[in-house]
């Protein structure tokens, strides 16, 4: 079987769609670059002195880890000098990163999770990289918040590498969803998944049950029909799975089918949600649309929220389509 690696894809999805122009497939082969030096960071651990936390808070208030810290670095100098971009966003950054004066600036907007399900670094379980693209706005001048404050439906790509047991890209520009693996010796991003589908049906599903006690009933009611199993209202067994690690998890329903559920509780009723919608929900909704799923805050299409704030939160239900169209439908109710 020919090899096709990201840069032969990425040429010839342009050829035949159109949707790849030359600087959007720079900058995607410079964050697939960055996720591959990000990779060689994670496998070393403790021998690259990389574990443990960095003793610092991120914009959130949440402690970081080393390795956030050091991803976002190389997420950003890889990025900053090529020409492409007008502006970067991160989740461990306050404001946004204009490009330096410097350099040329480009037409695009990046937003990034540098280092997804952090939680997990120093246990040797699956954590990743989530990467959002946006067309800069017409006629923008200088880069502000609001350039970025664009509904997900008007990302020009997103994607995710997966750091585990083999680091994995997944990718989409808006014509279906692809999967390229690192080949370590050879350096090189190798497509290994074309056009990866959500399957329709599906016997797990993925959420934090400690928070059980904190859930408003639609989520209690769709989780209690899930767990009654063979005898109860949906008449077969479930799988309950929970990484939590958002590239993990959503990796696994890509390939498996399932539903990942972050919902708003009743612990800080004044928030929609934990995960943020620029950097998590937005880029992962888009690739799970694109590969026939649905995601939703419970209420409405992720892709057509119009953020209010670089950091915004939001509830998250995303997946098997019929899975999702239910739980959503039970907090229409």
């Amino acid at each position: 079987m020919k090899r096709v690696s990201l840069t032969q894809y990425l040429v010839e999805e342009q050829r035949l769609h159109n949707t790849i122009p030359a600087e959007l497939r720079l900058l995607i082969e410079v964050v697939a670059r960055a996720c591959k030096t990000i990779s060689h960071a994670v496998s070393k651990g403790a021998l690259g002195e990389v574990l443990g936390s960095a003793g610092s808070e991120n914009v959130q208030g949440e402690v970081q880890k080393k390795l956030d810290v050091l991803s976002n670095e190389m997420l950003l100098e890889a990025n900053e000098w090529g020409g492409h971009l007008a502006a970067m966003a991160s989740e461990e950054m306050e404001t946004i990163h204009p490009i330096p004066n410097r350099y040329p600036k480009g037409e695009y907007l990046l937003l990034f999770d540098p280092l997804d399900g952090s939680s997990n670094i120093d246990v040797n379980v699956s954590i990743g990289t989530i990467f959002s693209v946006l067309k800069a706005p017409e006629g923008m001048k200088e880069p502000n918040e609001e350039a970025f404050l664009q509904p997900g439906s008007k990302q020009v790509a997103a994607g995710y590498a997966v750091y585990g047991p083999q680091t994995v890209l997944v990718l989409t520009t808006g014509n279906g969803v692809n999967c390229f693996t690192l080949d370590r010796e050879m350096g090189s991003w190798v497509l290994t998944q074309r056009d990866m589908k959500v399957p329709e049906e599906t016997k797990e599903f993925a959420i934090n049950a400690s928070n059980a006690r904190h859930w408003y009933p639609p989520v209690k009611r769709y989780i209690d029909e899930l767990l009654a199993g063979k005898t109860g209202p949906r008449g077969r067994d479930f799988n309950m799975r929970w990484i939590a690690s958002m590239v993990a998890d959503v990796h696994r329903i890509l390939n498996r089918g399932g539903i990942f559920m972050y919902p708003a509780d009743a612990r800080e009723p004044d928030k929609p949600g934990k995960l943020r919608l620029m950097y998590e929900a937005n880029p992962m909704a888009f690739l799970i649309e694109q590969a026939g799923g649905a995601a939703t805050n419970g209420k409405q299409r992720i892709m057509d929220i119009q953020p209010q704030k670089l950091h915004e939160r939001v509830a998250v239900f995303l997946g098997s389509k019929n899975e999702v169209e239910r739980a959503t439908s039970y907090h229409m109710e």
